[in-house]
């Protein structure tokens, strides 16, 4: 029986849930809309905070970025076996590409989430030349599990890009 690999759906939902509390709960924590000693000012704070918290977007990452997450959606449509190893490494290969190209035009944002992603990459990488070595049941559930760190961290990565990148949510396209 091989297991499941699409668990990255349930996973999205939740970041982009949790990513956008986090922009409300930053948004409301601003404290520019207050005088010193704490009084209020006339101006209201979700409108300072809103104009200053929002990074303007920069097209070529946000498209690096959608590119990524078109990578990592079809990565995450292989399901782990011995006679996906070919193609697992295929959409890994493009994945990296995808990611270097994110992290060379972001000019190092986000570095420490690239940094897991790439990470979480050789982590599959070795799964999968484990799998070619000594195909087994262990070893196609480490795979699993490997895809699913991959899951994670393009997850966390993509939640940060959606920050200056807004329609480039951590949320599946497919």
């Amino acid at each position: 029986m091989r297991p499941p690999i699409r668990s990255w759906p349930a996973q999205w939902k939740s970041v982009l849930v949790t990513g956008g509390l986090v922009v409300s709960v930053a948004a409301c924590g601003s404290d520019a809309g207050t005088q010193a000693g704490g009084t209020p000012s006339a101006t209201p704070a979700s409108s300072t905070a809103t104009s200053s918290a929002t990074p303007t977007p920069n097209p070529v990452v946000c498209a690096d970025a959608a590119a990524l997450r078109a990578s990592l959606d079809k990565l995450a449509q292989v399901t782990a076996g011995a006679g996906t190893a070919d193609e697992i490494k295929a959409d890994l290969e493009k994945v990296r590409a995808d990611l270097t190209t994110l992290a060379k035009d972001s000019s190092g944002e986000r570095q420490d989430e690239t940094n897991a992603l790439t990470s979480a990459l050789t982590a599959l990488q070795t799964a999968v030349d484990d799998l070619v070595a000594t195909p087994s049941t262990s070893a196609v559930s480490a795979v699993a599990t490997a895809l699913g760190e991959v899951g994670t961290a393009a997850q966390d990565l993509l939640a940060a890009v959606s920050t200056r990148c807004p329609s480039v949510s951590p949320s599946p396209s497919g």
